[in-house]
Order: structure tokens, then C-alpha cells, then sequence
């Protein structure tokens, strides 16, 4: 691990502090750059994360896929996770914190809009930023693609039904746009060239040619990781000075379901027998939101000022700090994961 990885935590606080410094002194350049967008989706932020996902995809050899079915446990407590879970969890927490133990110190009329914000924010799980978590703790990148990927899917059929089911709505407005776009973006495009590049590095000069270009684009992953919090701190820089109170209480539930739902991914990963590479992606994935889908969904459904785009905004805030975090975590732990894991015979056979 470089210098510069090893205080990755430090660079992200001062990210923190300069992207809230710089959106409340400059909030003209950072309305404009965030001003910059198709349905929702930024696209300076995607070109970004197109920077912070393709490394990583490009370690990906398509041929190997199929063997992703050996690993059926980790993928099951993902999608456990995420659909049975998260978004469930999510509604009681917002309910016992929003709804009634902070309810004297948030404005009366936006109670409601706060819950309903959240529990959009808890019922689709992350897509690209995923890569990110996944390589951080050396996870396996064949189990990451395939489980977006079914994810995504998963996420057309049931995330208006969770939704409604959960806010008591009959109709809800699904911004498919951006759900569309941002999967194009954010999957298709970066997958797509990276693997167009990985068969000419492959063709031309082999494995060690590969190999030189990502040792290359390691440090250019990890700064634009941290654009992207400088990006996403500046465009709320003013709100988070104007009401720091109510983004702190809104962060409660948020950070408290991020920590139940991957601890338990990764608790339910060790107990089936599942890998480590593969259990700390899962627990990630498990945890993540997906943020752009979640803002469009709340700005659809209660408007641009509402209480809902609010916390799902604060979901955007803490996504990148939290889930550095559970990186953390996942990996100072593998020790103790692997120590008392009842690992499969299958899952051993493959290590």
C-alpha cells in the first residue's frame, strides 16, 4: 500500500472540509458545474466515476464469469440484503428517529417528507460506486459485476412495489430516465471500454502490459474518488452551513442502517461458508444506496425543496465517508472473518 493510500482517510476529511468550504464561498461555479446534467445524473460526477470504475472492470476477464455461480451463498445474502432488508430496516429506523425521537427538533411540516426521503434512499442498492468499495478490499471483481448486474434488474420490477408498499402510495412516479441513463453510464459505457481496452492491451503486449497500465491508473482512481467528494460536499456546501442540525439528525438512521445492514451481510457471508473476497463486497453492496435514482425519485415525487430530496441528499453526502468506513472494517477483520468462517468445501477447493 502506497503512502498516499494509507492516509486515504485523512485526504477524505480534508475533502469533506474543502468541498463545504468551497460550495459555500463559491456557489456559483459549483451550481454550474452541477447544473451540468441529463435527467438527474451529473455528468461531470459520471466522468468521475468512469475514472474510479474502469480500472477496476479491467481486471475483469469475461470468460470467468461462469464461475460465479460457486459462489451462490454470498449472492443470495446479497440479495437477501438488499430486498428483504434494507429497505424495511430502513423504515423503522426512519420512523423511531425521525417520526418520534427527533420529531421536536425538526420543522413539523417536513417530518413526514424526511421519512418518505429516506426510505426512497434505502430501496435501491448502489451501482457503480460498488466497484470502488469492492477493489478497496480486494473483492472478487466476477461476484461485484454479476451481482450489480442482477441487481440492477431486480431494481426495474421492484423498486416502485417497495416503494409504494412502504410510503402508501397506489402510484409511483419511477424516474425512469434516470434509472435508464445512470445504468447505461455507469455500467454499460465503463464496462464496454474496459474490456475493448484489456483485449488490446491483452493482443499487443500480453499480461504485463496490463498489468503497467493499472498500476498506472491505481493513484488516478483514488483522486478522482475524491473529486468527487470535494464535487459532492460543494454542491450542498451552503445548505450543510445553513442547517447543520437537520442534516446531522437526518445522517442518524442513515449511518445506523449502513452499519446493521453490511455487518449483517458480512456476519450471514462467514456463517454460510462464503469467502472473504467474496463476503466484503457482498456486505458493501448490501449497504450502499443508490443515490442519483433516489434525489430524482424524491424531486419527482415531493419536489425540489421537499424534506424527501433533502435526506436523500444527506444520503449522498455521507456515502463516500460511511462506506470508507466499512471498507475499514471489512478489512481489518479478515483475520477474524477467516479465523472462525466454516468455509464450504466447494468455496476451499476454490481459494
Amino acid at each position: 500500500m502506497s503512502t498516499f493510500e494509507r492516509y486515504l482517510s485523512l485526504w477524505v476529511g480534508l475533502c469533506i472540509v474543502a468541498g463545504i468550504a468551497l460550495g459555500h464561498a463559491m456557489p456559483g461555479m459549483f451550481q454550474a458545474i452541477g447544473a451540468v446534467e441529463i435527467a438527474k445524473v451529473n455528468l461531470p460526477v459520471a466522468v468521475l466515476i468512469w475514472l474510479m470504475v474502469i480500472p477496476m472492470l479491467l481486471r475483469i476477464d469475461f470468460a470467468a464469469l461462469g464461475e460465479v455461480g460457486r459462489h451462490w451463498r454470498g449472492i443470495g445474502v446479497t440479495l437477501f440484503i438488499n430486498w428483504a432488508i434494507k429497505p424495511f430496516s430502513m423504515a423503522l429506523l426512519a420512523w423511531l428517529f425521525i417520526g418520534w425521537l427527533f420529531r421536536p427538533y425538526l420543522p413539523l411540516g417536513q417530518v413526514d417528507s424526511y421519512i418518505a426521503g429516506l426510505i426512497i434512499l434505502a430501496a435501491a442498492p448502489c451501482t457503480a460506486m460498488v466497484f470502488v468499495w469492492s477493489n478497496l478490499t480486494k473483492g472478487e471483481p466476477h461476484f461485484t459485476l454479476s451481482q450489480v448486474a442482477l441487481n440492477d434488474a431486480i431494481m426495474v420490477i421492484a423498486f416502485a412495489p417497495i416503494v409504494g408498499l412502504l410510503l402508501g402510495l397506489s402510484a409511483i412516479t419511477v424516474p425512469w430516465d434516470t434509472l435508464l441513463l445512470s445504468v447505461v453510464l455507469y455500467i454499460v459505457i465503463p464496462v464496454i471500454v474496459a474490456q475493448v481496452l484489456r483485449h488490446r492491451l491483452l493482443a499487443k503486449g500480453g499480461q504485463p502490459a496490463l498489468d503497467r497500465l493499472l498500476a498506472k491508473l491505481g493513484p488516478v482512481s483514488l483522486v478522482a474518488l475524491l473529486t468527487t467528494l470535494v464535487l459532492l460536499f460543494g454542491f450542498q456546501g451552503e445548505q450543510i452551513i445553513a442547517q447543520p442540525t437537520i442534516i446531522a439528525l437526518l445522517a442518524v438512521p442513515i449511518l445506523i442502517q449502513v452499519y446493521f445492514n453490511s455487518g449483517l451481510a458480512y456476519l450471514l457471508n462467514r456463517i454460510s461458508g462464503e469467502q472473504h473476497c467474496v463476503a466484503g463486497p457482498s456486505a458493501l453492496i448490501g449497504a450502499s444506496n443508490f443515490f442519483e435514482l433516489a434525489v430524482a425519485a424524491a424531486i419527482s415525487l415531493f419536489g425540489f425543496h421537499s424534506g424527501a430530496a433533502l435526506a436523500t441528499v444527506v444520503g449522498v453526502l455521507i456515502e463516500v465517508p460511511v462506506m470508507l468506513s466499512v471498507v475499514w472494517i471489512v478489512n481489518r477483520s479478515k483475520d477474524w472473518y477467516e479465523r472462525g468462517a466454516r468455509v464450504s468445501p466447494v468455496a476451499e477447493a476454490n481459494r
